[in-house]
């Protein structure tokens, strides 16, 4: 460590005298940068982005019962769909007539043998919750049709950008792989790398701070380029 320093404080001014480590300043000043940087722009912690209740403790392997069993229905259900190739309007009505008889055979013979069933909550949705996510949703509707807009006026080529990437993307993953394997992925990806940012959130936050750097740089470039071109269409016009 003191080897550094020296050999800092002898190229900050050539002359062997020190420079009170300004040549250290910029690796300083750039992993504090990267430190800073969070994921999504997030200025919460990640439970409270994932919502901060049961479901983010489910997501984030708080509830390991639960986050397993997912993972196990998921990889059951995508095993009887994609190689049994049975239908799956078929297979859901068949599941549920199969637990609604054994339900309905199950409260029936406790009746008859005189035994209390243990209650179960009422599932009742409250016209708060309804109006809460009826506000969400529209608010997420509104936002992507004001992304549209702007795509469709070419005010924003980093949007477009995205989407072009994104739509591309998915047309590529739809012809390889089908839909059930895609959403099985889909849920494996969704139960565990949240979890695992979680868990190894500063290192990935750090090297996701530089690539955003990066990508910002380039993308600086790109749009002076592009923001240019026009000007010089209206200029050649004019001469």
């Amino acid at each position: 460590m003191e080897n550094s320093e020296d050999l800092c404080n002898i190229e900050g001014n050539g002359d062997g005298r020190g420079n009170n480590g300004a040549c250290c300043a910029p690796s300083t000043s750039s992993a504090a940068a990267s430190s800073t940087y969070k994921l999504f722009g997030r200025q919460t912690s990640f439970h409270q982005m994932m919502g901060g209740g049961k479901a983010a403790d489910v997501i984030l392997w708080r509830r390991r019962r639960v986050s397993f069993g997912i993972i196990v229905a998921a990889t059951v259900a995508w095993l009887i769909f994609e190689y049994s190739e049975l239908p799956f309007l078929s297979v859901s009505s068949d599941v549920l007539l199969i637990l609604i008889v054994l339900l309905f055979l199950r409260a029936n013979y406790a009746a008859f043998r005189k035994k209390q069933l243990p209650t179960l909550p009422e599932l009742v949705l409250s016209e708060e919750m309804v109006n809460n996510a009826a506000a969400s949703f529209r608010v997420k509707i509104n936002y992507m049709l004001l992304m549209a807009h702007d795509i469709t006026l070419g005010k924003d080529f980093k949007l477009f950008f995205k989407v072009v990437i994104i739509l591309w993307l998915l047309s590529v993953i739809g012809s390889l792989i089908s839909f059930f394997t895609l959403a099985y992925i889909g849920t494996i990806i969704f139960i565990t790398v949240p979890a695992l940012y979680n868990k190894f959130e500063d290192h990935v936050d750090r090297y996701a701070g530089k690539i955003h750097r990066q990508f910002s740089r380039h993308y600086r470039i790109v749009d002076e380029s592009i923001s240019r071109l026009p000007r010089s269409i209206t200029k050649d016009k004019e001469l």
